[in-house]
């Protein structure tokens, strides 16, 4: 790649200029100023911090100068009326700045339109409240649940091996492992490079089943059983869907599948992987609770779950009846929103299909609750988490921890670069090219994550007690405010509505819309 033609380019040019030397001396005044350059191109080409300038010496410090005039840029697109810095690339920044611990603060106060409709905050307290020493940690592991899990706040959305490189999985896991905190492994299998850490894993299997697939593609209990007997596997998670394209199976594009890949996931190499859209183990709700029964005793008791992308109501209230007749619970569900992010999907699906995240983890909450299950079900909050208040936020609206991939990916050195389903990601993040892989240095990027978890878990402690707010668990809807229109402001408690504890099944006073889908919902099918 650049880096390689940068030594060939620098050697040529040392020969060219020493041969000129001997017939024309003057030649030898190029290395004022070719010499400095040359120099510079090397230390970037050695050093570890930077993985542009790793992988593009010289020239990938034209990405830093713009970064250094960004301010004055940004004040030209304001000034134009262009919103040409999109909110998300805020949040960029504020990753990069804790994963390397540089100053947070902010000239000039809040950098958002506070009147803009759908501007949502936190209410402050008049008398805070002293910030925790420590970061809860909360016990994942329902009644049938053998082996619990203690959790952290925050956590590593699920990221498979495969879409992310060996060098990105090393980092997080290594990086999770200096944070006490887990590492979602995707649905492409546990790969040695999960394990080589020994950060703590959920376990994700989705509907191509990689890591315990017999031939032909179903699932292979034994195998399973094999894996989940691992140390540092101390949750499994059930993909059914995920935000970025909800019914659609996942891709891995050819070009990635090498051979140590389609090792691990059993699948042919340089061949495009697509995932089946639906579970093959199952077809009812009643049967995926009886799958994750299987599962949860196959791994000696380990806490077992699922993940989705909240579609059809009466299809999440038909999984609610399930446990009730059936007695078996999940110990926690994962809760993605439409607005997640994939290293590949169609347009159509990523643009149009799946319940926001808010709504989402809402709808989740109440089904819970109104079914009198809320109480043995931990609820994971996926869905562009990037700060303190979007912790907030989720576990405001009912969730109990949350995972961040985007974020994480961030602390990486991601830039968005928009090209990860094409095998040429400039960090070397998402790609499969050794001579991109290399420049991510894995000592380095793990720091990153470890800092950027630590930092962002205090930032969110720091604005609970700033609330008022002593425990997590004190969180609620009416801590968390959205403008409406210009003249009206409503909390979470006033815009939703919050069922009551067994509300659905004991009583009729459940709002309408809740009680028709709650009647329509069978344990024994999805329908409308």
């Amino acid at each position: 790649m650049v880096r390689q033609w940068f030594y060939g380019l620098s050697a040529g040019l040392l020969v060219l200029v020493t041969v000129g030397a001997f017939f024309q001396p003057a030649v030898l005044w190029t290395l004022v100023v070719l010499g400095p350059l040359m120099a510079i191109g090397l230390y970037d080409a050695l050093q570890n911090e930077h993985t542009i300038l790793r992988n593009f010496p010289l020239i990938g410090r034209a990405r830093y100068l713009l970064e250094a005039l960004r301010p004055e840029i940004q004040q030209y697109f304001i000034e134009s009326n262009v919103d040409a810095f999109p909110i998300e690339r805020e949040f960029r920044s504020l990753v990069y700045q804790r994963a390397k611990n540089q100053l947070e603060t902010v000239p000039f106060g809040t950098q958002r339109d506070v009147y803009r409709i759908g501007y949502e905050w936190a209410s402050h307290s008049i008398a805070p409240a002293e910030p925790l020493e420590e970061p809860p940690r909360i016990t994942i592991g329902g009644p049938d649940c053998a082996r619990p899990y203690s959790a952290s706040l925050l956590n590593i959305s699920a990221m498979s091996f495969g879409s992310l490189s060996k060098q990105a999985v090393l980092a997080l896991n290594k990086g999770a492992k200096m944070g006490d905190f887990a590492h979602n492994t995707g649905e492409g299998g546990i790969s040695p490079h999960h394990l080589e850490p020994g950060g703590d894993l959920i376990w994700q299997v989705g509907t191509g089943y990689f890591g315990c697939r017999t031939k032909d593609g179903r699932f292979d209990p034994a195998r399973f059983e094999e894996q989940a007997a691992r140390e540092t596997v101390r949750m499994i998670e059930v993909k059914l869907s995920q935000g970025a394209k909800p019914g659609h199976g996942g891709i891995l594009p050819g070009r990635k599948v090498t051979e140590e890949i389609a090792a691990i996931r059993g699948v042919p190499v340089g061949e495009t992987v697509i995932s089946p859209p639906a579970h093959q183990t199952f077809s009812t709700p009643r049967g995926l609770l009886e799958f994750l029964d299987q599962l949860r005793g196959l791994s000696g008791g380990k806490p077992v779950g699922f993940k989705l992308c909240v579609g059809r109501r009466t299809d999440f209230l038909a999984v609610c009846k399930a446990m009730i007749e059936t007695g078996i619970t999940p110990d926690f569900i994962t809760v993605d929103g439409g607005e997640g992010g994939t290293g590949a999907a169609p347009l159509e699906f990523s643009n149009s299909l799946g319940m926001p995240a808010r709504d989402g983890w809402i709808s989740v909450h109440n089904a819970l609750k109104g079914a009198g299950l809320r109480g043995s079900v931990k609820i994971i909050a996926a869905g562009k988490i990037l700060s303190g208040f979007h912790m907030v936020r989720a576990l405001a609206l009912g969730a109990d921890v949350c995972v961040s991939a985007r974020g994480m990916m961030f602390a990486l050195g991601c830039i968005q670069a928009l090209r990860c389903n094409t095998n040429h990601c400039p960090t070397g993040v998402t790609t499969q090219l050794q001579a991109l892989t290399r420049g991510l240095d894995v000592g380095d990027k793990a720091d990153r994550v470890a800092n950027y978890h630590a930092a962002t878990v205090k930032g969110f402690l720091e604005l609970l007690a700033a609330m008022g707010v002593e425990h997590p668990d004190d969180l609620g809807p009416g801590h968390v405010y959205r403008r409406i229109d210009d003249f009206q402001v409503h909390s979470f408690r006033e815009l939703y509505d919050f069922l009551e504890d067994g509300q659905l099944v004991h009583g009729n006073d459940a709002p309408a819309g809740w009680r028709a889908d709650w009647q329509r919902a069978s344990a024994e099918e999805w329908r409308y």
